[in-house]
């Protein structure tokens, strides 16, 4: 049998998605079965630890093939958009209905108990999740959506509709990133990886990617040469990637900075060099 990508087949040698019988072994296969995330948030992590740090993160409306719930309060699955498996909380789980009807597209949004920014926000969605809503409601001038089930209420100007066009230049949804802070496993606006930036900022674009980045290098675009760099390239070297703003600038969720931050490709190009070699540019 031909090894498969943990990350990306949802396998163990007691349990493995039926998808996979004749492909992996394991003494029990079953179809999973599906939900969504309701959590503004959940890590997503490759042991059933408290303690065991983020292999990625799911977000706000995103659906899940569950394969397993066990009584300490987590869940086994592989996330639908993206294909990343491993273990999330159980109770930031919920029913796939109802189905998302907007987007988030402001950098991050609150969610209110109702229509009023003056109430305590009960949670904080980031840029990419997606949320049910019915109706709308207006405080002293301020326009606000309305989640369906009661469940609250957000500021109308940070959602658009599923159908609405996708942002045109995903560079730009980047550069609005500058500042957060990096986290490794990280895919929201709270904080986030150099791979989570690029898949976001790309599907906020309409364009789905990959998780992380040997991934991205192997499935994005073609290879271009360095020196004809230009925007919207990425630049790849090993466990890293950055956006190019255009042949001088790079835009980044670095570890050097623990941030995103825009630099000078120059100097970027020195230093991650000096460890990691020259990088592949590869152009969408």
């Amino acid at each position: 049998m031909t090894a498969l990508d943990p990350r990306r087949h949802a396998y163990r040698p007691d349990l493995a998605d039926a998808r996979l019988k004749g492909q992996v072994p394991s003494s029990r296969y079953n179809e999973g079965t599906l939900k969504r995330l309701v959590a503004a948030s959940a890590p997503l992590k490759s042991t059933p630890r408290s303690d065991a740090p983020f292999a990625s993160e799911l977000i706000r409306g995103e659906v899940v093939r569950i394969f397993e719930e066990t009584i300490e309060g987590w869940a086994w699955g592989q996330n639908q958009t993206d294909g990343y498996v491993g273990y999330l909380p159980s109770d930031a789980l919920g029913p796939l209905t109802p189905e998302p009807t907007h987007r988030v597209v402001a950098l991050r949004t609150f969610i209110y108990p109702g229509p009023d920014m003056k109430l305590p926000p009960l949670a904080a969605l980031s840029l990419g999740a997606t949320v049910a809503l019915a109706g709308e409601a207006e405080t002293r001038g301020t326009l606000y959506r309305l989640l369906a089930g009661g469940e609250g209420a957000v500021g109308a100007v940070h959602v658009a509709p599923l159908a609405a066009p996708p942002e045109p230049d995903f560079v730009a949804v980047a550069e609005r990133f500058r500042n957060v802070p990096y986290l490794w496993g990280g895919r929201t606006s709270l904080g986030l990886d150099c791979s989570a930036l690029v898949q976001l900022s790309l599907m906020a674009a309409g364009v789905a990617v990959p998780r992380d980045t040997d991934m991205q290098a192997a499935a994005i675009g073609g290879e271009v040469p360095l020196d004809d760099l230009r925007r919207g390239d990425l630049v790849f070297w090993p466990g890293h990637v950055a956006i190019a703003r255009d042949a001088a600038r790079l835009v980044h969720a670095s570890g050097y900075h623990m941030a995103v931050v825009e630099e000078a490709a120059a100097e970027a190009l020195k230093r991650i060099g000096a460890k990691s070699g020259p990088p592949t540019v590869r152009r969408l």
